[in-house]
């Protein structure tokens, strides 16, 4: 099996991406209290800051602020994936492998890592994250997503409110 050499820095903040393993599946919104909930006892038991997230149907981008001399984001990922799975009931597809190993197959089983190099690494990866929504077509206005960090950065000053808005013809497009 392969080791998958991923970046350790103690303290640090990370993005991620975390992605169902049926990409059409609506599961982490239609379920996004039982995330939601999954989340507040992951970091209960093994603190992180949460910078940013957006969870959209099939996946969820998310910026976290790891505490000092702690760099096992890893654990945090296996407790929010392990404690959603097994609060559903068991009816996704499943490989033989997968039942052997009584695993579930709600995720993906890798997700992208990528440590925060500086300042502007930070904020490109933020707007990224809060301009999801948009670039997949769920909202025209970003203001209309719920499951997204964007209100609480422009409560917090960061964003104007109507930041990232589609532009009229592309509301048109998506036949609002």
């Amino acid at each position: 099996m392969p080791r998958y050499r991923r970046a350790r820095a103690p303290g640090a903040s990370y993005f991620f991406t975390v992605t169902l393993h049926d990409r059409r599946s609506d599961l982490l919104v239609r379920e996004i209290d039982l995330l939601r909930r999954c989340v507040r006892a992951a970091r209960d038991r093994h603190p992180f800051h949460i910078d940013a997230w957006v969870v959209l149907p099939d996946h969820m981008h998310c910026i976290w602020t790891l505490p000092l001399g702690d760099g096992d984001y890893s654990l945090r990922w296996q407790v929010i994936k392990h404690s959603f799975s097994k609060r559903l009931p068991a009816t996704e597809p499943r490989t033989a492998t997968q039942l052997r190993r009584g695993e579930r197959g709600i995720w993906q089983r890798r997700y992208w890592e990528h440590l925060i190099r500086d300042d502007n690494d930070y904020r490109r990866h933020l707007d990224y994250i809060h301009y999801n929504p948009i670039k997949h077509g769920h909202v025209t206005r970003l203001a209309d997503w719920p499951y997204s960090s964007f209100h609480r950065a422009v409560a917090a000053g960061l964003y104007p409110a109507d930041w990232g808005d589609a532009p009229d013809d592309e509301a048109l497009r998506l036949g609002e």
